[in-house]
């Protein structure tokens, strides 16, 4: 059961290098998900955690798990903790999330994410280090050349386990699991419920787990201003950007793009106004990536243009706005892209650039998430497209389908009626053409 909103983290009966560093950081009150999960998880549940973006779930599971370490005499030379995250970036911020919160516990993380040099880190898991969070495809590659050993591992965490089936994780998820040993304590995060591949895994990797669904990615997130803008196609949409950036631009500004071609040409837009720029998407090099996200973070002010692989685990704080030049492909990536903004009750603002072929798609987004966008008109940078003159209750233009049919019905010709034959008019009579039958041949 999830305790009050008042309880205090003196009060979740954790060790007291916790409490100190938790005191360092001034977090007095825990959020709900770490109110309900940190209690259930310290008792040895099995957890299947419900738990969106932002909501502080990351300490929800890692303050649990130094908890345990820290009461464990066993100490093998193996890793105890194993925490599996979609995105490198993800596993950046979980780490150094543990290096914050385990201050005072002398415990010891490891990264293990591709874009790094494989020797480099098989010679840091060499040094025994107390948690391993990793991402699945490089994780896999460590244990298959075993130098992952999880044969020690006492609480296994699967964070964002749903992103992870998207991105083709299943199977590696599943083999690494059972890799652990049957007794272990796991964790599974989701923002969302998931689908049939979700419940399978559930059902492989928990074991009767407490259920704890307390917000997902369909919840209303308040905190967030979320507006749509008309554009009428990608110069217009730049167009409109730069206006954006330059008279509405204080801060700091995550720009989404659907493909890494289209966020490197944003780059080389934006850079040409003098902007504090930054690119982030997957064919970067690891090493960039990471330059690329801690001189945003340090910075008051800039635009990081990204892909998807940036809207998991980056944590920025007083990130001002997420602009969507490309709308997402689905309501869970678009809560997930406006989930890097608004964080810890802060206030945030998206705007979502839609162009005519994308108003459907937008149309869908709100109806998965039960909201309405605001609709805005840049009247600065004037464009043709204002949106649907009249539309369905879904939100879908009103007759556009209908008029493409009649349009292909019109086009086809007519086939005459299905009529009885005449009969053969009597011998004599004369038949003109206009009677519809050809005059008797003489014999």
């Amino acid at each position: 059961m999830p305790l009050s909103s008042q309880t205090a983290f003196n009060q979740l009966n954790l060790h007291e290098r916790l409490l100190k560093g938790l005191e360092e950081l001034s977090f007095d009150q825990p959020t709900e998900v770490q109110s309900a999960a940190i209690p259930a998880s310290i008792a040895g549940s099995d957890l299947y955690v419900i738990a969106q973006t932002g909501s502080g779930k990351t300490a929800a599971f890692v303050l649990p798990l130094l908890q345990r370490l820290l009461h464990d005499e066993s100490k093998p030379l193996a890793p105890r903790g194993f925490i599996l995250v979609p995105t490198r970036e993800l596993a950046r911020q979980v780490v150094k999330d543990i290096d914050i919160l385990g201050k005072y516990t002398f415990l010891k993380a490891e990264l293990v994410t591709g874009g790094e040099d494989f020797k480099v880190q098989a010679a840091r898991l060499r040094k025994n280090p107390d948690i391993v969070v990793a991402t699945p495809g490089r994780a896999l590659e460590q244990f298959s050349a075993g130098n992952l050993d999880l044969g020690s591992v006492q609480t296994l965490v699967l964070d964002e386990a749903d992103r992870m089936l998207d991105m083709g994780f299943s199977e590696d998820v599943t083999t690494l699991a059972n890799a652990c040993p049957e007794g272990r304590q796991t964790a599974l995060y989701s923002a969302t419920k998931g689908n049939r591949g979700l419940q399978r895994m559930i059902d492989s990797v928990l074991r009767e787990p407490e259920i704890l669904e307390l917000t997902s990615v369909r919840d209303d997130t308040p905190a967030i201003a979320q507006q749509v803008m008309p554009a009428d196609d990608t110069a217009h949409k730049e167009a409109m950007l730069k206006w954006l950036l330059v008279n509405e631009g204080e801060g700091k500004t995550i720009v989404f793009t659907n493909t890494r071609v289209a966020a490197d040409r944003l780059n080389g837009v934006l850079r040409a106004m003098d902007l504090r720029v930054y690119v982030l998407h997957g064919e970067k090099d690891q090493k960039d990536r990471n330059m690329a996200v801690e001189r945003f973070k340090q910075g008051q002010s800039g635009v990081l243009v990204a892909t998807d692989v940036a809207a998991r685990g980056l944590d920025i704080t007083e990130l001002d706005r997420v602009i969507n030049f490309d709308m997402p492909r689905s309501g869970d990536d678009y809560l997930h892209r406006v989930g890097r903004t608004g964080r810890a009750g802060a206030s945030g603002l998206a705007i979502s650039l839609i162009s005519p072929h994308e108003w459907n798609l937008m149309s869908s987004i709100e109806r998965y998430l039960r909201r309405q966008f605001e609709r805005r008109i840049l009247k600065e940078v004037p464009g043709s497209f204002k949106g649907p003159k009249k539309v369905k209750s879904s939100g879908k233009p009103v007759g556009a389908k209908k008029k493409k049919d009649d349009k292909k019905k019109s086009s086809r010709p007519k086939k005459p009626k299905a009529g009885k034959r005449p009969s053969r008019p009597p011998e004599g009579q004369v038949v003109t053409s206009s009677d519809g039958l050809a005059p008797p041949k003489r014999k």
